[in-house]
């Protein structure tokens, strides 16, 4: 059977997003006339990434509840209700065969909406620290797809499959050619580069963290392809110059990724299963405002690994500079954290995905 209809759920942030599109994808490919619809919240980026995929997404009016005392606190439980309704209509409408989801809000009402109905839902995990969200569908849903072991603490053993995280297919093979992507930056081949990553979001304290070294940067004979953020962009362009690209996000990753000496980065999972196959030096910075502290305990187990280094947002003005420049003076210490690295990816994750998605459809269709 060709025609099947699958709905994927989830966004927020590019985490959630991609490994959705990636699944797409895969999905696609296999089955052609297969029918995809992407759920998502109504204001959030996915609105925007996944039509540029070249799929259809409906909105849902949903959002997490804050962590300090709000008037969107107040709101939370119309928009559940609100969501709940929608998705409930949406997932009526389409019919799918199977829904899939990837975290984030969003995916809460369609799993809850598809499983009471009888369609086999997937849930797919990034991190290795549940999310909210993840752990409340767990006991709904018929399989959950994991990149980190010791998930059973979060959910059902029975239930867990590991497969790892999809990473977009652009960056499973970088371009073998690094001058088109210095020519793609304007920047120069025999100069060493530092591509910085704040998150799709982008991240205050890195960008001032990177602001305020652009002098040692410079002597240091550095130039940089920093994404600032799009929140950030018009508060950094006008640092652009001849060494500094400033991007408010970077659409073609891969060639980022290609002409990359060292990389500094958020530890999302999305990040972390990227710079696992770009096999580059990477210094984590977490980010202390994530549910769980998740991306600390990301970044914690490739440094227990030896596959990376990492430092605390509030340790930065003490130990970035040190660590940084040890780092740049070290090929040898480059190359090991490269390798080390390298060796954690799962280049084969989209690809078990959706095996396991098939084997959900085949159980349904049997």
């Amino acid at each position: 059977m060709g025609s099947y209809r699958i709905i994927l759920s989830g966004g927020g942030t590019g985490g959630h997003i991609y490994p959705a599109i990636s699944i797409a994808n895969e999905f696609k490919r296999r089955f052609p006339d297969a029918e995809i619809l992407f759920v998502g919240a109504q204001d959030r980026m996915e609105m925007e990434k996944v039509p540029q995929a070249g799929y259809e997404i409906k909105g849902l009016w949903i959002s997490g509840l804050q962590r300090k005392l709000s008037v969107k606190n107040l709101l939370f439980p119309i928009k559940v209700i609100s969501s709940l309704i929608r998705a409930r209509n949406i997932v009526r409408k389409f019919n799918p065969d199977v829904v899939v989801g990837t975290g984030g809000f969003a995916s809460g009402p369609v799993l809850q909406v598809a499983s009471r109905k009888g369609v086999p839902c997937l849930l797919q995990e990034q991190n290795s620290y549940a999310g909210i969200t993840n752990k409340w569908l767990s006991g709904k849903v018929d399989r959950i797809c994991v990149a980190y072991g010791g998930m059973e603490k979060f959910f059902p053993k029975e239930k867990i499959v590991f497969t790892g995280n999809p990473v977009r297919a652009a960056l499973v093979n970088l371009p073998e050619d690094a001058k088109g992507s210095y020519e793609f930056f304007d920047l120069l081949p025999e100069k060493m580069t530092l591509l910085v990553l704040g998150g799709s979001l982008g991240s205050r304290r890195i960008n001032q963290l990177i602001e305020s070294q652009l002098p040692f940067f410079k002597a240091s004979g550095l130039q940089l392809v920093w994404q600032c953020g799009s929140g950030y962009y018009e508060q950094y362009k006008h640092l652009n110059s001849d060494t500094v690209k400033v991007f408010g996000y970077l659409n073609h990753m891969e060639h980022g990724y290609r002409i990359a000496d060292i990389i500094i980065s958020r530890s999302g999972a999305g990040s972390v299963s990227e710079l696992c196959m770009v096999g580059k030096p990477v210094m984590f910075i977490p980010s202390p405002n994530v549910a769980e502290d998740h991306q600390t305990k990301n970044a914690l187990a490739l440094v227990k690994q030896q596959a990376a280094l990492m430092i605390r947002e509030e340790e930065l003005d003490a130990e970035f500079k040190p660590a940084f420049e040890e780092l740049l003076n070290s090929g040898e210490k480059r190359a090991e954290l490269g390798r080390n690295i390298k060796s954690l990816a799962k280049p084969g994750a989209t690809e078990s995905i959706v095996d396991e998605i098939v084997e959900l459809l085949n159980n349904r269709h049997g």
